[in-house]
């Protein structure tokens, strides 16, 4: 008598498909799990991967605010004990980095709580921060600064990021198996980045951008980071994972299209985009016309790669944070709009509302929208930008394996790496918003 083929899609009960689902450890475990069935997929809905507005917090709060732009509704996640009293420093990959009065950093999954610790600033990133005119030094575990009159005054925590690290971005989540992360942060003014190896190093190395103005962002894009000046103009990395020495190669042929400000780079598939406005018309008063402009770099790694202007996205809606620089783009999900570019915040501020709002752009014609009111908890609120969330648990322990050339596997680099999954915090499949 022949076997029958199981049903899969019915063999397990709802509850306990979700419990599965809530359990999944990565992005590729979620899609092969989707993939079975109808009921699968409906275990771990695609709309629990919609990005969010990560809301401004202290470090005297003890838990983060999201906004669901689709679900116009908040949700709020609690701080791990170990993640207070920090400031936010960057977002990305669905990781928040929060740093502390010593400059320490710790990288933080607001939706699992895990936690990973990065090395803390020293003198030499201290130094390499051309806003500082006066000497900074560290005394009892707090930065000081040193006047002229020589009447040593401390660093305040919300000062820390006009001092240390502006931003911080990362290669890829610290959690993701089977690839190595690399912290890269922007400097405040300063023409030097400063990278780590997450769960490697033991300190930031500076790198020499080879730009003349100070950077303003910084973007992971086809195993490179690039660094990007105020003026627009690019620099990329040699492959920092896996080189002992990176170098900066200034990229001339993408400079940025004339007549374009208000500038911000992302990346998307393996492709480099810029989102920035084109002034068409100067008002009375404050007010003026512009139009968004999208373009698309397809060919990064050639020997001169160029930009190209997009009208049609397809699919594709793009995030773009005006706090943070991270930003990136995605494949449409319900209740955002296609070929469009969603603005943490207006570019250019709302002319007519001066609480929060969100700015919505038609990449086809250029054209932008500003939605209001928001919900009663975000008016008046800048959103730090947008976050995808991260919703998975890691495997891996810390990474031993990316070894110098000139290192023996016999001797592991002592580093400070914490990684840790709090076992009552539950990773929600579709998060509980309200």
């Amino acid at each position: 008598m022949a076997k029958s083929t199981p049903d899969w899609s019915t063999g397990l009960p709802p509850e306990l498909r979700k419990v599965i689902g809530k359990c999944l450890a990565s992005g590729t475990d979620a899609a092969s799990f989707r993939s079975v069935c109808t009921p699968w997929r409906d275990a771990v809905p695609f709309a629990a991967f919609a990005p969010l507005l990560l809301l401004p917090f202290g470090p005297d709060w003890g838990a983060v605010t999201l906004y669901s732009v689709a679900e116009d509704k908040t949700l709020s996640l609690p701080l791990p004990p170990e993640a207070r009293g920090k400031v936010p420093c960057g977002s990305s990959c669905g990781w928040l980095a929060l740093m502390d009065e010593a400059a320490s950093v710790t990288l933080l999954n607001p939706f699992t709580g895990a936690l990973v610790e990065l090395p803390p600033a020293d003198e030499n990133i201290a130094a390499a921060s051309t806003m500082q005119t006066m000497l900074v030094s560290k005394k009892g575990g707090r930065w000081v600064l040193h006047p002229e009159d020589d009447n040593a005054s401390s660093i305040a925590l919300d000062e820390m990021r006009q001092f240390f690290f502006n931003e911080i971005v990362l290669s890829a989540p610290p959690d993701a198996d089977g690839r190595g992360c690399v912290a890269m942060a922007v400097l405040a003014g300063s023409t030097e980045v400063a990278f780590c190896r997450v769960g490697v190093d033991t300190a930031w190395t500076l790198l020499q951008t080879n730009l003349e103005c100070t950077v303003g962002s910084v973007v992971y894009c086809q195993g490179r980071f690039l660094a990007i000046d105020s003026t627009g103009e690019i620099s990329m990395f040699s492959d920092i994972a896996n080189t002992v020495t990176p170098t900066a190669t200034p990229m001339p042929s993408l400079s940025p299209p004339e007549d374009l400000s208000n500038r911000s780079y992302l990346e998307w598939n393996g492709e480099l985009y810029v989102v920035g406005a084109m002034l068409d018309l100067f008002r009375w008063g404050l007010k003026f016309d512009y139009r968004v402009v999208v373009c698309r770099c397809s060919n990064l790694l050639d020997p001169t790669p160029a930009w190209s202007r997009v009208k049609d996205a397809g699919d594709l809606t793009l995030f773009v944070s005006t706090h943070f620089r991270h930003s990136f783009g995605g494949t449409s999900v319900s209740r955002f709009k296609r070929n469009s570019v969603y603005f943490s915040d207006p570019p250019y501020g709302d002319q007519d509302y001066l609480g929060h709002s969100l700015e919505i752009a038609n990449i086809a014609t250029g054209k932008s929208e500003v939605t209001k009111p928001f919900h009663p908890k975000v008016q008046g609120f800048e959103a730090l930008g947008w976050i995808r969330p991260n919703l998975w648990r890691g495997r891996r322990e810390p990474n031993r394996s990316r070894l110098h050339n000139n290192e023996k596997a016999t001797a592991p680099p002592k580093c400070r790496y914490k990684y840790h999954t709090p076992p009552d915090r539950v990773i929600p499949s579709n998060p509980d918003l309200s």
